[in-house]
């Protein structure tokens, strides 16, 4: 859902090497995991799915306050896993940039900024299971906690770096970044309440593809013993 909507030569020099080479290291890191310990086949068609879901609803860009849109990056980190979901987020951010879509030079800030969310609601998610949370709550709370963190670092990288050409004091600049990350944070909320009924949706027909097959089974075993 967070996305930073500015053209080439926005940030400066510096700026754009310290985002790229984060982004490269994560990117390097998930790559290597990958390689490691491999990934099952279902991974593979959530990944793909996931990936073009993610990648159309982009391109759906609403023109407030620079752009604001969803792109369901929670739900395909809570589907595909912090792994895979790191991997499409870049893959996203490329097509999305080819076309116009922010940035080539932004690619690895807004890689860092949609790996994020994906990561944080895979995790979230799974900690709220373990709470034993039923699939909407625990799927809406995770994607929505994730798109805050991901709103929440993107507003802290355009801060940091800086806009090229903008006249605004950096205090000035941090104020109207912040009117632009509440009004992602809207945008999460009504993300994650989507994520929770697609979630809710496959946890009912296939609740292995969420990770509740298990939890499903024993619930069957002790109906069955009772």
């Amino acid at each position: 859902m967070a996305h930073i909507h500015l053209g080439e030569g926005s940030f400066p020099l510096w700026a754009l090497a310290l985002w790229t080479a984060l982004g490269v290291v994560l990117v390097g890191f998930v790559v290597d995991r990958v390689r490691r310990g491999g990934i099952e086949t279902r991974q593979i068609a959530l990944a793909g799915i996931g990936g073009a879901a993610s990648f159309a609803v982009f391109q759906l860009n609403v023109p407030v306050w620079g752009g604001v849109h969803m792109n369901l990056t929670a739900l395909v980190g809570i589907l595909a896993g912090p792994l895979l979901g790191t991997l499409i987020a870049l893959v996203v951010n490329v097509f999305s940039a080819a076309l116009g879509h922010g940035a080539v030079g932004l690619l690895g800030a807004n890689t860092l900024v949609n790996a994020s969310e994906a990561i944080v609601a895979y995790y979230a998610f799974r900690a709220l299971l373990r709470l034993d949370w039923d699939a909407f709550p625990a799927s809406a709370s995770a994607a929505t906690l994730g798109l805050f963190v991901g709103s929440v670092l993107m507003g802290a990288i355009i801060v940091v770096s800086g806009v090229n050409g903008s006249a605004l004091p950096r205090a000035d600049l941090t104020v109207a970044v912040a009117g632009l990350v509440g009004l992602n944070l809207g945008v999460a909320v009504v993300e994650g309440v989507l994520t929770g009924f697609v979630v809710q949706f496959l946890a009912s027909v296939r609740p292995d593809l969420v990770g509740l097959g298990s939890r499903r089974e024993s619930e069957e075993s002790a109906g069955v013993t009772a």
